[in-house]
């Protein structure tokens, strides 16, 4: 192989390495970009009925419950949701109309989600389920306890806790306390290895 060959070559390699790297960056940062979207959009409940204790700043959701954030949807038989007081500009006791006196917090931000009855949470690239879950919406955490199932692609993960922190994407999975007599305590995983003929 000549000089120039050799160079043309090596030129060529060169530029499909950097070609990749920056997809790899694009998708790093469209990644980013999607967690930070979806952290920032509402989240949309719909439920068959709606208990609101203005007292405890707390709403309660039963029936088919289905919470939305962007591309995270959140499954259950009742959710509990907490949210923080927000304080409306009242008007000068004088002028403030008789109706107007009492309540004066409003439903604001949710603040935290509590899951309970065939909790289930899926992404677009991963699937929770669970017996009970609570979503910490502004640390961006959702944990997940008892007979857990965690699955990606056609992996399959199973424990009694998950921790999944969305804004990282790290999820960490356990097998709970060990029973008296040696139950528990361990996480199980099925892992499908990728066809090669595809």
């Amino acid at each position: 192989m000549s000089a120039m060959r050799r160079l043309l070559v090596a030129l060529l390699a060169l530029a499909f390495g950097l070609l990749v790297a920056g997809a790899e960056a694009q998708q790093r940062r469209t990644g980013q970009q999607t967690k930070k979207s979806d952290a920032d959009q509402p989240i949309e409940i719909t439920a068959d009925s709606l208990e609101v204790q203005q007292d405890k700043q707390l709403a309660v959701f039963r029936g088919r419950v289905q919470a939305v954030q962007g591309e995270m949807r959140l499954t259950a038989d009742t959710l509990a949701v907490t949210y923080r007081e927000q304080r409306t500009q009242q008007p000068q006791p004088q002028q403030r109309p008789r109706q107007q006196q009492s309540g004066d917090g409003a439903m604001g931000a949710i603040s935290r989600i509590d899951a309970t009855g065939n909790v289930f949470v899926s992404s677009p690239t991963e699937t929770a389920q669970g017996l009970t879950g609570v979503y910490d919406v502004d640390k961006r955490v959702i944990t997940l306890t008892g007979q857990v199932v965690l699955t990606r692609d056609k992996n399959v993960l199973r424990g009694e806790n998950l921790v999944w922190n969305l804004e990282t994407g790290v999820s960490r999975l356990d097998g709970g306390p060990t029973t008296a007599g040696g139950a528990g305590g361990r996480v199980k995983g099925v892992f499908v290895p990728q066809d090669r003929t595809q």
